[in-house]
């Protein structure tokens, strides 16, 4: 986060608890000792390139706040728009007379869950089931579910890949934001992403498709006729991960989709 004046109000509402808009109503309250220690701690964590979501615990997403720890990535803007997508896909489906049925979704690499609890809370009635690698991961994001009244909406399940969906009927919607830094560029990256937030969450091998690429080539019976994939990836990867799509994946209606940075960054694709 590039932002000083947002990490500076971040770092205090979280010293002196209260929201932000507080911090310009009473700019008069006093500071006791202990919050000045707590306050220049965190601003000497912050100038060693620690991320200020994870000093204060949490991140916002689509309008809601998350907690958030090293287990976990810090939910980006960018990965919203994989949000809007799916919703719209949804909602379309869901007003169709013969939907007869709640919309199932899988979410792949939930991490803080940031996004299953929206897509549940913005899908009355829908069941989500969501994916990690990292047991500390979904026992946070089983927290957010709760924190977000989503936790009767969604099964968190430990596993890699497609492993978790083996024994479960086709979804409706699979999202996923699966690890898509290339070997290449680690070291390129800015200090806070690299030495704090998860490899196991960032980096996908040498060319960066490491984990997508067994993905796209399994995902197609796991989808119901005419389910919807979405994915985020690196926008480098957007030739590449259209190819899987299309010719070993046999998807149709691929389309790489910009964030709303206007990034390549997302796969949109159906199964025939």
């Amino acid at each position: 986060m590039h932002n000083p004046q947002l990490v500076s109000r971040m770092l205090l509402s979280s010293v002196l608890g209260g929201t932000d808009i507080e911090l310009y109503t009473d700019p008069d309250r006093p500071a006791s000792p202990e919050d000045r220690a707590s306050l220049r701690e965190l601003v000497a964590r912050a100038a060693n390139h620690e991320p200020v979501q994870y000093l204060v615990g949490r991140a916002d997403f689509f309008g809601r706040s998350f907690k958030v720890d090293p287990s976990t990535l810090i939910p980006r803007t960018a990965t919203e728009t994989l949000i809007q997508l799916v919703l719209d896909e949804a909602r379309s489906r869901t007003a169709t007379p013969e939907s007869g049925m709640p919309i199932r979704l899988a979410d792949l690499g939930t991490g803080s869950g940031c996004i299953a609890i929206t897509l549940a809370r913005q899908l009355p009635g829908s069941t989500v089931l969501a994916t990690d690698i990292v047991q500390e991961a979904l026992e946070l994001a089983s927290t957010n579910a709760m924190d977000h009244d989503a936790g009767d909406q969604i099964d968190f399940r430990l596993g890699s890949g497609l492993e978790p969906l083996e024994d479960e009927s086709p979804f409706h919607v699979i999202a996923a934001n699966l690890p898509y830094i290339p070997d290449a560029d680690w070291e390129s990256l800015d200090e806070n992403v690299r030495d704090h937030e998860p490899q196991t969450a960032l980096r996908g091998g040498s060319d960066g498709l490491d984990v997508i690429r067994p993905v796209l080539r399994g995902v197609k019976p796991h989808l119901v006729e005419g389910g919807l994939l979405v994915m985020e990836i690196d926008p480098a990867q957007g030739d590449a991960v259209l190819q899987l799509a299309q010719e070993e994946a046999g998807l149709v209606r691929c389309e790489i989709l910009p964030d709303e940075f206007g990034d390549r960054r997302l796969l949109r694709a159906f199964r025939p």
